[in-house]
């Protein structure tokens, strides 16, 4: 169904893009807002890239890679906009309030794992982000960032032994191995 919801978005009809991106708006507004900190520029670029694909869905080489495809668009926006502000805005109470609602986690747990991962190089944030937020598999992030599968299993090592490390002590079993 959705393969032919892209298939006719590709071709131009509007309902069908609407209905695309209906269907992947709370997940790239997330991603957008752990990107950007804030509901104004997580909002901006959640819209612009919404422009830049619809300016572009003809490109979309393989119709099965459309959530694939747009997030990248997402991610590229978003660290395009961070680079021109070149600013670090702090956690705002509206990302609690938006990470609340999905996690069995506590809000002070996700506050330190925002701020952890915040901490870390883009390559492995990236990659954490992609698997175990947007829970994207090991293949297409390889495909998605256009690096080797190997690649992507090193960044995910070793960004949860970077996480294990920021929050060693506070959430950190060691004997169960894990973050908790």
């Amino acid at each position: 169904m959705k393969r032919k919801l892209v298939a006719r978005a590709k071709k131009g009809n509007k309902q069908a893009f609407e209905t695309l991106i209906h269907e992947e708006k709370e997940k790239l507004y997330k991603m957008s807002f752990i990107y950007m900190k804030n509901e104004n520029d997580a909002l901006e670029v959640f819209q612009e890239t919404v422009l830049k694909a619809y300016t572009s869905m003809s490109l979309l080489k393989d119709d099965r890679y459309f959530s694939t495809w747009i997030t990248r668009i997402l991610i590229n926006t978003a660290l395009q906009m961070l680079k021109n502000k070149k600013n670090i805005v702090p956690i705002h109470q509206e990302m609690i309030e938006v990470d609340r609602q999905d996690g069995h986690v506590g809000v002070e747990v996700q506050i330190d794992l925002m701020q952890a991962l915040e901490e870390m190089e883009e390559k492995y944030k990236t990659v954490l982000l992609l698997r175990y937020y947007d829970d994207f598999t090991v293949k297409q992030i390889a495909a998605f960032l256009e690096c080797p599968e190997g690649t992507v299993k090193t960044n995910i090592r070793r960004g949860l032994e970077q996480l294990k490390s920021k929050l060693k002590g506070v959430y950190v079993d060691e004997r169960q191995n894990f973050i908790i």
